[in-house]
C-alpha cells in the first residue's frame, strides 16, 4: 500500500488511540503529524485535551499543537489556513501529512471546502436562539420547516445546534445553507486524501475513557485548571467547553467530592466520544473503517 504521496487523514473518537496510531504510520512512511482537534490547539490545555506528550514529539515532527491562547477564540477556518500551509511545507520536504484528530468538522471543511457564509449579526442570532429557547426543538422545527424546507429535509429535528444554524443561514441571507454549500469546494482533490476511521467497540472505549479520567487527575489536571481559572477567561470563549473545566472548577470550590469528580468528567467524556460517533456515521461514509483489533493489521500492509 503506498500511502506515501496522500494526505492521510485518522478521524476516531477520543480515547480510541488516534495518536499513537499516528506515530506508528509516521515511522513507517516517514511521515509528520499535523492536529485536528479543536481543544489541543490551546497552550493551557495540556492534560485535559490528552495533547501528544513532549516524548511523542522527540519520535515524530508535530504541528499545530499547543500554539493558541484560551483567551482567544479559533475558527475552523483558521485551522484550516494554518493546515493547508502546514501541508505545503511538510510535502515540501518530501514528507507525508498525517491529520489526525476528533473534530469532525476540521476534516469536512478541508475535504469538501468551507462554506462562505457572510457573518451573521449578533443580534439577530441572539433573537433566534431566544426564539428556541422560548419555542422548544420541535416547535421551532416546524418553523425552520416552513422557512427552509430544503434544510429541513437534511437536519435531525432533534439537532437544536444545526436547526439553529440553518434558521439564521435562511433568515439573513435569503438563502439555504445547503444552497451555500453546493458552492463550496476543497482545494485538493478526492485522490490526495487517504482517509482512515477507527471504529472502537464501545465498551472497549469506554474502559479506555474511564482509565484516561482517572490519569488526568493523577497528571495534574486539577492544577492545570487552577490556572486556568486565573486567567479569567470569559464564559463565551471556546476553551471554556473543555472536557473537564467545569467539573474540576466544581471539585476546587468543594461542591463535588474526587470520586465524583472522576466520574462526571468520564460520563462527558463518553458523551462526546459518542457524539463523535454519530457524526462519523452521518458524514464519513467513504472512509476506510478500521476496527482496534485491525489497526495492526493495517501497520504490516504499509
Amino acid at each position: 500500500m503506498d500511502l506515501k504521496s496522500k494526505i492521510i487523514l485518522i478521524y476516531g473518537p477520543t480515547a480510541s488511540g488516534k495518536s499513537k496510531f499516528a506515530i506508528k504510520i509516521a515511522k513507517k512512511i516517514n511521515g509528520e503529524i499535523v492536529n485536528a482537534d479543536s481543544m489541543q490547539i490551546y497552550k493551557e490545555l495540556k492534560i485535559l485535551s490528552a495533547r501528544p506528550l513532549k516524548t511523542d514529539y522527540k519520535k515524530i515532527k508535530h504541528h499545530l499543537y499547543g500554539f493558541h491562547s484560551v483567551k482567544k477564540n479559533f475558527s475552523t477556518g483558521n485551522w484550516l489556513r494554518l493546515v493547508k500551509k502546514k501541508i505545503k511545507e511538510i510535502k515540501k520536504r518530501k514528507k507525508t501529512p498525517i491529520l489526525v484528530g476528533g473534530t469532525g468538522l476540521y476534516f469536512k471543511a478541508l475535504t469538501e471546502g468551507l462554506v462562505k457564509i457572510p457573518n451573521i449579526p449578533i443580534k439577530l442570532r441572539k433573537n433566534i436562539r431566544e426564539l428556541h429557547k422560548k419555542l422548544g426543538p420541535k416547535k421551532f422545527f416546524s418553523r425552520l420547516k416552513n422557512l427552509d424546507p430544503l434544510a429541513a429535509k437534511r437536519i435531525n429535528p432533534l439537532d437544536s445546534q444545526r436547526s439553529i444554524r440553518a434558521y439564521e443561514v435562511k433568515l439573513f441571507t435569503k438563502k439555504s445553507m445547503y444552497d451555500w454549500f453546493k458552492n463550496t469546494k476543497s482545494d485538493f482533490e478526492k485522490e490526495d486524501f487517504y482517509k482512515i476511521l477507527i471504529d472502537y467497540p464501545r465498551e472497549k472505549l469506554i474502559n479506555q475513557i474511564n482509565i484516561r479520567s482517572k490519569n488526568m487527575i493523577k497528571n495534574n489536571a486539577i492544577l492545570e485548571v487552577k490556572k486556568f481559572m486565573k486567567l479569567n477567561v470569559p464564559s463565551s470563549k471556546t476553551a471554556q467547553k473543555a472536557i473537564g473545566v467545569r467539573e474540576i472548577g466544581a471539585y476546587i470550590n468543594q461542591n463535588i467530592q474526587i470520586n465524583e469528580l472522576i466520574e462526571k468528567i468520564s460520563i462527558k467524556t463518553r458523551q462526546y466520544a459518542k457524539r463523535q460517533t454519530t457524526w462519523a456515521r452521518g458524514n464519513m461514509m467513504d472512509w476506510n473503517k478500521i476496527d482496534s483489533a485491525g489497526l495492526n493489521k493495517f501497520l504490516k500492509k504499509i
